[in-house]
Parts: C-alpha cells; structure tokens; sequence
C-alpha cells in the first residue's frame, strides 16, 4: 500500500518522522514530496523523499528487506522527478547503500569515508567536466599559468564579490569563477550568474563556470543520514572539497583556491577552515582574503536582501556594483 504527499502532512508525517528516526535518519525541511510503502496495518516499513532533483531519506525497515521495497520507494521517486521535468536526479547517502543504488541505475561521483554521491546519468560528471574544459581558453589549460579558482553563490553579487575575485586575480594568470547553480537561493541561478557576468565583464582573465549539480553550497549541504547535523555538515565539507580537489581541479590545473574571510555565518567559517585542511595534500593552496569593507562594516549578500525586503535603496547601491544595481531596480 502507498502513501505519498507533497509533502506528507498532520499525523502522516509524524509517523513518517517517527519512522526515518528509528533508522537513524532525519526527517529534511526542504522536502517537498514523499513516498512510504505502508503493511496490511498502515504502519510505514519503507520510504523515500525528494527535495530539488535529490533523492533523499530511503529507508527500508530491517525486517522487511529483500522484498524489493527499496527498488519501488525509487520507482516511484524516479517517476515523480520526471513528471517535474527534472532528469537528472541526485542521491547522498551512506557509502554502503552503493551496490542496492547501483542495481537502480545510479553511478557513483564521488565516495568519501562517510558520504556516497551519485548520479542516474553514467557520463553526466565525465559531460561536466568536458564542458568546463571547453569553457576554458587554451591558455589556461597548457600547464604553464597560475591558475586560481573562487566559488560563490552571489546572492546577489555585492562588491564585496568583486574586490575577492579582482583580488585574487591578482595573485594568479587566470581565475576559474564557478556560480553555484543551486535554485534554492533569494535569487535564481540565472540571475545570480547574470549579475556575476556584468559584473566580471571589465576583468578578461576570468572564466566563469555554473557548477551544475557538482557543487554544493555549505547552507544547503544533505546531513539528514547524520545523528548529529554539525557531524554533518563537517562529512560534506570533506566531500564538496574533496571532489573539487580530487576531480575538478586537476582538470583545469588549478593550485589556488580563494575565499573571502567569514565573520556571520558559522558554518560557512567552518567551511572555509576545512579548505585549508583539505586542499593543500592535493597542491593546491587555500588562501582566505579579508572581507571587503564599507565604512568599517563587512558587505554581506544577506545586509542587501534584507534592504532590499525593505526597500532601502540607498543601502543596496552602496552594497553592489552598478550593473547588479540596475538589474535589482529593474527586476525587483
């Protein structure tokens, strides 16, 4: 019997919570549908959850196992995505779900200790990879530039955005600017990556990338198959930066990595910390820049949106650069 809701609400979701929690698992916020496969006495003994194109809290109670509940909880999942247009579907999970996820037609991406990352297409991070090579001018490929890299979200793009990337261009021939294509944002990623290319137009050594679905942002990283959501939070810190350093990276013979200092957002910092653990063994070495300042005052993406809410545009044009101002005039 199936249970499914968009997502689950009232009693059906706390037996749903009740459920991922007896596995070990939590129960995501950001869920937006769900699928559970109930026993002749309603009780749930499988279930599934999508939130964007990620597959998220599969879980198949023990004593059920080998029925092949977990093959149509994905199923069902699988034929959800599709019907939202969305084709190329996510799943972060445990590394020991690999083989049953490997039976369902997903491939792997990348495996650390804690976390295991795939794909329902066989060559969509081979594509990815090609792609930004492609997007790459020949120069910057021969192995004989410094060649730096910055990823941001620029939610919007402030100046503080611009002084890091003319600030770290300095330090090396080209600079690989990837834009996290994450829609969950103020701001779409079509519009955050068109902010970011009128705002980058003036700097001719800068490549600008969309990360796909390869890169994630810190604030939306998966930490549902965690006990502890900051043990979490720090495994997919080791895997976001392990794949860049592992995969991306190399591809493009990178050897700086560049952040801005991080004076609110703790997990952001705890990011930024872990890049200078984790890159330097790959030979590429993490520098933090200090934040951009505006009358003793750090510029921060949150102060403009919340002018922005507020409709302080005095605030905002102090905040970003004039083509971001002109688009937010125009659009928002």
């Amino acid at each position: 019997m199936l249970l499914e809701g968009k997502p689950l609400r009232g009693k059906e979701l706390q037996s749903l919570k009740d459920f991922l929690q007896r596995m070990g698992l939590q129960y995501d916020d950001g869920i937006e549908y769900s699928a559970c496969i109930l026993n002749d006495s309603y009780e749930i003994i499988g279930t599934g959850s999508v939130e964007g194109n990620v597959i998220k809290c599969v879980a198949v109670d023990p004593a059920c196992r080998g029925q092949g509940i977990s093959a149509e909880i994905i199923s069902y999942l699988v034929q959800y995505e599709f019907e939202t247009a969305r084709t190329h579907i996510l799943i972060y999970t445990k590394p020991e779900n690999k083989a049953m996820f490997g039976d369902m037609g997903f491939y792997t991406i990348f495996e650390t200790d804690s976390i295991l990352f795939m794909e329902n297409r066989s060559r969509g991070f081979a594509e990815f990879l090609e792609n930004i090579s492609q997007e790459t001018p020949a120069n910057a490929l021969d192995g004989r530039s410094i060649i730096g890299a910055v990823v941001a979200n620029c939610n919007p793009f402030t100046l503080g955005h611009q002084y890091l990337i003319e600030q770290s261009l300095k330090q090396c021939d080209y600079l690989h600017l990837f834009i996290l294509s994450d829609n969950r944002s103020y701001f779409s990623a079509d519009e955050r990556f068109g902010m970011v290319r009128k705002g980058t137009a003036h700097l001719e050594r800068v490549i600008l990338h969309r990360t796909q679905d390869y890169m994630i942002s810190a604030a939306t990283f998966p930490t549902y198959f965690f006990k502890d959501r900051m043990q979490g939070q720090k495994a997919n810190c080791m895997l976001d930066l392990e794949l860049f350093a592992a995969r991306i990276a190399p591809q493009l013979h990178i050897v700086k990595r560049f952040v801005g200092s991080e004076p609110y957002c703790e997990v952001t910092k705890k990011y930024n910390d872990a890049m200078k653990v984790v890159l330097p063994p790959y030979g590429i070495e993490a520098l933090e820049l200090e934040r951009h300042t505006i009358e003793g005052e750090p510029v921060s993406a949150s102060d403009v949106r919340r002018h922005l809410e507020n409709k302080e545009w005095d605030a905002v044009k102090m905040l970003v650069p004039k083509s971001s101002y002109k688009y937010l005039c125009e659009n928002k």
